[in-house]
């Protein structure tokens, strides 16, 4: 019996070699090793450091290109050794080895299944990092403490993929949770992973505020941009913004509140206002709101851009309208249902503990399908 499961793993594992091939492909690994080792001789030369801001620059794509360089040669070494595993588990005739062996190849296919999705963010912005704002509902308390809730989900699905995040602000709630925030998620496909989560948030529950444990409804807002670096057709210029400064509040240590360090930018040809006060100085909070500031821009001249398009087609996976609901946390039935795929998943206490990947990876696939339907460009 264990010779002919051998047989069927053994097969398996020769029909995934085309497919780490093509993955191979679509990653575009070769040019990856191509660009890495000139960054590489870049950072040999002469004079590299004294050009900080370059020089950061270079070594984050440095690193960025070195993981994925990284993850597919650990994919496809994975791959060779689980296949002489096989080999040895069947001249054998070992069951303990095939056991083996069919543990390591449910986690290949895993780790393969992740590698293809991110072949489907192709976005122009898809590979940034993203800045992700909360913005709770009306409701007060109900409405501050689901913001929070939300807040804790994505750093924690953010630490799950082993991410970074920055809080770039916070603002307290009257009694509890938070009125708003904003936060930095670094790392690489960060923005095009969580594109889609750009919306309004409900969550149905027996409130923990109410003495008389009723069902209550809480919205929330969550914006989703890119996080923007020097691109030249995003242009700001100095006479169009207004700095205020004043003292931090909130999330932010023993340094809040003890210098004027905080810092509020207001763009005055579109109004948008940008705030930022999680670092030491006001200096790199003002470079943290700039970048912020960027991205609103950016994300504004994208909905302008696709604002017609999306009315037309009311594409399966959202408009990413911020007033659009997208999804519903019900905890009485214990489900999340994401309206624009209709998927619902009943499993609400790990979804919130940021266990997000599957209706993440689903949201990617609908939305790669939504443009393949409509000519296969960017929508």
């Amino acid at each position: 019996m264990a010779l002919i499961e051998y047989d069927v793993y053994k097969q398996k594992l020769r029909d995934l070699g085309p497919e780490l091939d093509k993955l191979s492909a679509a990653l575009d690994v070769e040019s990856a090793r191509q660009e890495a080792a000139r960054l590489e001789d870049e950072t040999a030369q002469d004079g590299f450091w004294n050009d900080l801001e370059r020089s950061q620059k270079v070594q984050v794509r440095l690193k960025q290109l070195q993981n994925k360089i990284g993850r597919q040669e650990k994919l496809l070494g994975a791959w060779e050794d689980l296949t002489v595993l096989c080999e040895m588990g069947q001249e054998a005739d070992d069951a303990d080895i095939l056991e083996e062996v069919k543990t390591e190849y449910a986690a290949l296919e895993e780790r393969v299944e992740e590698t293809r999705m991110t072949t489907l963010l192709s976005g122009e912005y898809d590979s940034s990092n993203a800045i992700m704002q909360f913005h709770a509902g009306a409701g007060g308390t109900e409405a501050q403490d689901w913001a929070q809730m939300l807040y804790r989900m994505y750093t924690r699905w953010a630490e799950r993929h082993g991410f970074v995040y920055k809080i770039l602000d916070y603002e307290d709630g009257d009694e509890a949770g938070i009125k708003s925030a904003a936060i930095s998620i670094e790392g690489e496909n960060a923005y095009g992973l969580l594109k889609s989560e750009n919306g309004v948030h409900r969550l149905v529950r027996v409130s923990p505020f109410d003495a008389n444990a009723r069902r209550q409804t809480s919205f929330a807002a969550i914006e989703v941009m890119p996080e923007i670096e020097n691109d030249e057709s995003i242009e700001i210029r100095d006479e169009d913004i207004e700095m205020q400064v004043y003292r931090a509040s909130g999330a932010g240590g023993q340094h809040v509140n003890k210098t004027s360090s905080a810092v509020r930018l207001i763009h005055r040809p579109t109004g948008l206002v940008v705030e930022c006060q999680q670092e030491r100085s006001q200096f790199q909070n003002r470079d943290k709101a700039m970048r912020l500031l960027a991205s609103r821009l950016y994300e504004i001249e994208r909905e302008k851009q696709d604002a017609d398009i999306a009315r037309e087609r009311k594409s399966q996976v959202g408009s990413g309208d911020r007033s659009e609901k997208i999804r519903t946390y019900n905890f009485p039935q214990g489900r999340v249902t994401d309206h624009r795929i209709g998927l619902t998943l009943y499993r609400i206490d790990a979804v919130l503990d940021g266990e997000l990947d599957e209706l993440i990876d689903a949201l990617v696939t609908a939305d790669q399908a939504e443009k393949l339907k409509n000519g296969g460009g960017e929508p």
